[in-house]
């Protein structure tokens, strides 16, 4: 058993009684190692029955503790496998799911009933070992694309090989998975030509000419010649004949020259023997008059042990566009980006992480296939090679020498190191970040990845926090310090608790890595980048063990949270930041939690949900103003003034926000500051300032904000408004356009849902199915969000532009909707879903009940400032009263329509309601 292990590449590691433990990839990792068990156990079990034995056997693949004097492996895939082997039959082989997964394509295995194991909950699955493929081969279910140049190489190879009677060699290389074997198959596909195969192995006895009988076997036939029959009779076993190398490169060039044309084709070179590489050269070289291509693939090793070999296509990674083709539609987003850095070009790469993302959903690690084939590259580094790349990896997918140097102080020759990893393909020089330094990259993240799960946690721990304080001497250079410097502590302080041996300055660690996160997260939601805001805040909330910090970060990330209309996610946060602020007994960290719920319950409005809110304000401004709180006194503000806008008052709301405004400056928060003032932009569109006022007066707001995308869009937005009543729609649409494609940029679902500027404009411009398609997705997204507030009064807005298109029933609906969706004090919803409906009962000759409600809706609006909702009523009014043919009455209430509009400057609008009044006068 000893025996058969060693040559397949394992280890037994002790004989307990009278089993065998054997491992494979320790000390030595190899791509195959799960394969390599396999064809050992096949081994094994053919060998039982002359030793008189009823063996069984188990195998299992997974992550181990190495490197303790006592054993060489210990962990979960070792107890798997014992117990696999104790549930076997005898003479059977059991292998688990993990090793099913690697060796899938080269083993033949059906599936047993799921083992009860002890020490595991659930059943755990296992496959019978039935046999080992003798060739197997990894075909790609992925399209082919690219290669145009590298196709055409080939072609014109075996074109002058046939012009010109003669043997050319082409040799591929390129990366394990980059698409040498795909090439060659897709340049011979089309080509009329014999075609033989041979592969080079990686280990085994006899391998010197196995790719040469391979293709023996294939041909079926000797050549004529006496002395060339023998040479090749001795590799095949049918002769006693002692040969030498040069006579069974002679005897193999005569075969092939006989049966030319023909194309031959050699996988994995790099694999090759010495004696296999030569006779590989002699035919290429020394054969004559006959139309011979050999097609040679091999990884970048080759050059490492072949300097002088003659490579005629180096095969680059895919292009951007290319893998784009690969991946599949289904994937998108955030995952389909992660593939893309991850994979770098690798179809191979590609093609098991989509799979792997099919079957995990939303999520996709490295592939186990991948990471065995990673691992075994690294593991043939030289020690100190490999010392250095995994110094670079703690410092991320871009690394630069400078910290390498840092992390590796043993190392004296840290460039030379570099240089040869550059080399070999496994880095390339980048954009350095600092000043007077040497950037590199890895070839693909994978290949980072596998390098950094090479060190151990301990080691991982003490390098992250050693990289922080190097990249803290070189802070000035970098722009994200806080964000990095916040990463490599919070990773030190998780591996610390990972091992159980948190050093006595393990909570300082975590306490200094929030303090850098928080203050990332702060400066992404300045700009407005609320996806790496809510992900930094998040990650800082995590660390801190003080529940009052704690709480008060969390009243911010319920706030980004609702930004981005994640309202259960903010309702959670909110939730326990209440708790911890109670517990610690902290009436300032109490009291902005509570002004953040109160924003979240506008979000769903209940019945006279603006009472409680407005008790809350009155309470808790003594509360920041004893703690000198510019940012809890903002919020109240800013709370204040949409308590008074959800009343529909804006000149109240107005002067709250600008009080608002004025603390976020003495808070130093430029980016609430703006937020609050896009809010004064929105009286300016609704409330009683003159448009061409709130048109200069959002302008020069605007000129403010210098960059600040998010509330630029939402100023926009006002201002499409404002320049739509004046009749300039083309202007107005324009600018709604740039502000729905800098908030989709952003990522701020909820301001990109809320489409009621769109409305606005497009129904003064009159083009009611142009808005009710920005509605629609508005309303819907809402609606998916489970947000009530902005739901309702665009649920009206809908009905608005559904019943200018003659769907009555339809918009009769939506105004249910809104009727049961809007709270009694959200005035301007409350009055618009009753002047759609009045429309919807006049259509039916429901003229009295139409009146009543168009009353109705004219009484509510004289609480408001809102000067277009007032004329609006007084319009749908005018209408019912038509109706009834109450003409003068009507005229009367069209003419104080026509006021208000001309009060706002709505040129718009006052010139349709002209337009009825002049109707009016021919009645």
């Amino acid at each position: 058993m000893k025996a058969i292990v060693g040559r397949h590449g394992g280890t037994v590691e002790k004989f307990i009684g009278d089993a065998v433990m054997a491992v494979f990839g320790i000390p030595v990792v190899h791509e195959d190692d799960a394969l390599r068990a396999c064809r050992a156990a096949v081994e094994m079990r053919e060998a039982f029955p002359e030793l008189g034995i009823s063996g069984r056997i188990g195998i299992a693949t997974g992550e181990v503790v190495t490197g303790t004097e006592e054993r060489l492996a210990t962990g979960d895939p070792v107890n798997v496998a014992a117990r696999l082997q104790q549930a076997a039959q005898p003479g059977e082989a059991l292998v688990g799911k993990e090793t099913r997964a690697l060796v899938a394509v080269a083993v033949d295995v059906e599936p047993v009933e799921p083992l009860a194991l002890k020490g595991k909950a659930e059943p755990v699955p296992a496959f019978r070992l039935l046999g080992i493929r003798e060739a197997p081969e990894r075909r790609s279910e992925a399209r082919f694309v690219g290669r145009e140049r590298e196709l055409a190489a080939i072609k014109e190879a075996w074109e002058r090989a046939l012009a010109e009677r003669r043997c050319e060699l082409v040799t591929i290389v390129g990366e394990a998975g980059v698409g040498k074997s795909r090439l060659v198959a897709e340049a011979l596909a089309p080509l009329e030509a014999r075609l033989v195969q041979g592969r080079c192995l990686p280990y085994g006895e006899g391998i010197t000419y196995w790719p040469v009988v391979e293709i023996l076997k294939q041909l079926g036939a000797s050549p004529s010649d006496e002395a060339a029959a023998a040479a090749i009779g001795s590799l095949l076993g049918g002769t006693d004949v002692v040969t030498s190398a040069e006579e069974i490169a002679w005897a193999f060039r005569k075969l092939l020259e006989e049966h030319a044309p023909l194309i031959a084709v050699f996988d994995d070179i790099q694999w090759g023997e010495e004696t296999f590489l030569v006779l590989l050269e002699h035919v290429a070289l020394l054969s004559s008059g006959a139309p011979i291509l050999l097609l040679a693939m091999a990884r970048p090793q080759l050059a490492e042990r072949r300097a002088s070999w003659p490579v005629t296509l180096e095969l680059e990674p895919l292009g951007a566009e290319e893998v784009e083709e690969l991946i599949p539609e289904r994937i998108s987003g955030q995952l389909r980006a992660k593939i893309v850095r991850a994979a770098g070009g690798n179809p191979l790469f590609l093609e098991e992480m989509t799979a792997m993302a099919g079957e995990a959903g939303s999520e996709v690690g490295v592939p186990p296939t991948l990471q065995a084939l990673l691992a075994a590259r690294l593991d043939r580094l030289d020690p100190a090679e490999r010392r250095v790349l995994e110094r670079g990896a703690v410092e991320g997918e871009v690394f630069h020498r400078g910290g390498v140097q840092a992390l590796a102080l043993e190392e004296s020759q840290i460039t030379p190191r570099l240089a040869s990893l550059v080399r070999k393909g496994l880095i390339r020089p980048a954009q350095p970040l600092f000043v007077g330094e040497d950037g590199f990259r890895f070839r693909h993240l994978l290949i980072r990845d596998a390098a950094y799960s090479g060190l151990p946690k301990a080691t991982r721990a003490d390098l992250h926090q050693r990289f922080a304080a190097w990249l803290e001497s070189r802070g000035t250079d970098v722009v994200e310090l806080d964000e990095l410097l916040g990463y490599h502590l919070e990773q030190a302080y998780h591996y610390q608790v990972d091992l159980q041996s948190i050093q006595a300055d393990g909570r300082h660690l975590a306490s200094r890595a929030s303090q850098l996160l928080e203050s990332a997260g702060r400066r992404a939601l300045a700009r407005s980048d609320l996806a790496a805001a809510i992900n930094l805040l998040e990650r800082s909330a995590d660390l801190l063990d003080d529940d009052a910090r704690r709480a008060a970060l969390l009243s911010d990330l319920g706030a980004a949270q609702m930004e981005a209309g994640n309202l259960a996610e903010a309702e959670a946060i909110l939730t326990e930041g209440g708790q911890l602020a109670r517990s610690a007994e902290d009436e300032r960290a109490e009291s902005r939690v509570l002004v953040q719920q109160q924003f979240l319950e506008l979000l769903r409005l209940e019945e006279e949900g603006t009472e409680e809110a407005a008790q809350l304000v009155e309470r808790v401004i003594p509360v920041f103003e004893r703690h000198n709180d510019h940012e809890g006194l903002c919020s109240a503000r800013r709370l204040q003034g949409t308590l008074h806008w959800i009343e529909a008052r804006a000149a109240a709301a107005t002067e709250a926000w600008q009080q608002a405004a004025a603390y976020a400056r003495q808070a130093g928060n430029e980016s609430e500051r703006s937020e609050i003032l896009c809010w004064v932009g929105s009286s300016m569109l609704f409330g009683p300032v003159p448009v061409s006022e709130g048109i200069r007066r959002c302008e020069r707001m605007r000129a403010e904000f210098a960059g600040n995308l998010a509330p630029e869009a939402e100023m926009l937005r006002s201002l499409a408004g404002l320049h739509a009543m004046e009749g300039r729609f083309d202007l107005a649409r324009l600018l709604l356009a740039n502000s729905d494609h800098i908030f989709e940029e952003l990522g701020q679902t909820l301001n990109s849902a809320i489409s009621h500027a769109v409305a606005i404009v497009e129904l003064l411009a009159g083009d009611p199915a142009a808005a009710e398609k920005s509605l629609r997705s508005g309303y819907e997204a809402l609606e998916e969000m489970g947000e009530r507030a902005y739901l309702s009064t665009t649920a009206a807005y809908l009905a608005q532009a559904i019943v200018a298109q003659g769907r009555h029933e339809e918009a009769e609906q939506l105004t249910e909707r809104s009727e049961k969706l809007s709270a009694n004090c959200d005035l301007a919803t409350q009055v618009m879903w009753r002047g759609v409906r009045a429309q919807i009962l006049v259509s039916r000759g429901e003229t009295g009940p139409a009146e009543r409600l168009a009353q109705e809706a004219v009484e509510l609006a004289e609480r408001s400032d809102f000067l277009n909702h007032r004329a609006d009523t007084l319009m749908d009014l005018a209408q019912v009263l038509q109706a009834r043919h109450q003409f003068d009455e009507s005229a009367e209430a069209t003419a104080q329509a026509v006021a208000l509009y001309e009060e706002k400057g709505n040129v718009a609008g006052a010139a349709k309601a002209r337009g009825s009044l002049a109707t009016l006068a021919q009645v």
